[in-house]
């Protein structure tokens, strides 16, 4: 099952969710068409063209935003003068409901990747009334256990990577959350700490997430690769701001909430966030959902196999 042909906006514009924020969205498609609400990953990746083309075009209204501090919302991330502590999961969850009412939106089918997965279970969780399916890949729950196999597990398969990954940090700091140690560094008023900081950081990614070659080429930009490195470490530092009990995972535990709404979690066989069984607990604890397994592909939206199930699924959800 081919992508859908690339397409333009039809409509676009800044909201004002407060705090001196201003999130870029778009509409393409249908004007009358059902509601897909699309979350890019990161936290920090902006939007991308590529999310268009898994919905059919005329038969959906897609929305596509770019959260917080990157793609063309302002402030950007990576401006220093940036106020990070504006810039969570409570704020972003409550600007989809800002953004929802002001396109005047009752329900609308929520579509997520990576970090995109996370925050779009926690708002299905937190507005179950709004969301009508959920579509979901390379899943991620933004869970402590997740942060820590993603800094400092994977080093036992990357140990070349995660010396040079540890080595950038001060002695004092190698030993306890990597992210958080990063963060820090990335708040430096010292803007050369900052910028070997975020190189590290997304050399780190780079080593241990395979990725087509756009998603490597974009660390090559400073603005990006800044506001990417800072906006991921703020979250990952701080336990995706999901409050108490995220060693256990805040989102798998309340996955029951999650019943009564459908929902496709397409997993490639490869993503080392398989290494912790996390999005096969969430299919077991989440009624009504269903889990597409595409083999011998990792952490990649676009993977052959990946987009084809992506589309497959918004295709059976638009009747609904």
């Amino acid at each position: 099952m081919a992508l859908y042909p690339e397409i333009e906006p039809y409509d676009h514009g800044m909201l004002d969710v407060g705090d001196g924020n201003r999130v870029y969205w778009e509409t393409c498609g249908n004007p009358r068409g059902k509601p897909a609400l699309v979350l890019h990953g990161g936290p920090g990746s902006g939007g991308s063209p590529y999310f268009r083309r898994l919905f059919d075009p005329a038969a959906y209204r897609i929305v596509l935003l770019d959260q917080r501090g990157c793609g063309r919302s302002t402030p950007h991330a990576s401006a220093y003068d940036t106020d990070m502590s504006v810039n969570t999961t409570a704020h972003v969850l409550a600007d989809l409901e800002l953004l929802r009412r002001h396109l005047g939106i009752g329900r609308w089918l929520v579509w997520g990747a990576s970090w995109g997965a996370a925050l779009g279970l926690r708002y299905a969780q937190t507005q179950p009334e709004v969301v009508s399916e959920v579509v979901l890949t390379g899943v991620a729950t933004g869970s402590n256990p997740e942060v820590a196999l993603l800094t400092r597990g994977l080093g036992r398969i990357f140990p070349e990577a995660f010396e040079r990954f540890v080595g950038e940090l001060p002695v004092g700091e190698r030993d306890g959350n990597l992210a958080a140690a990063y963060s820090r560094l990335i708040e430096s008023p010292d803007p050369a700490v900052r910028e070997r900081a975020a190189r590290a950081w997304t050399d780190w990614e780079t080593a241990t997430i395979p990725a087509p070659p756009g998603s490597v080429e974009r660390f090559e930009d400073p603005r990006f690769r800044m506001g990417f490195a800072r906006t991921v470490t703020h979250y990952w530092g701080n336990d995706h701001f999901l409050g108490a009990g995220n060693d256990e995972g805040v989102v798998l535990r309340d996955a029951p909430l999650l019943t009564g709404i459908p929902g496709t979690l397409v997993q490639g066989s490869l993503d080392f966030g398989n290494l912790l069984g996390i999005v096969w607990r969430l299919h077991h604890a989440w009624p009504g959902s269903e889990l597409v397994v595409i083999d011998e592909v990792g952490h990649d939206a676009g993977a052959p196999g990946v987009a084809e199930a992506l589309v497959a699924a918004t295709d059976k959800y638009a009747g609904r």
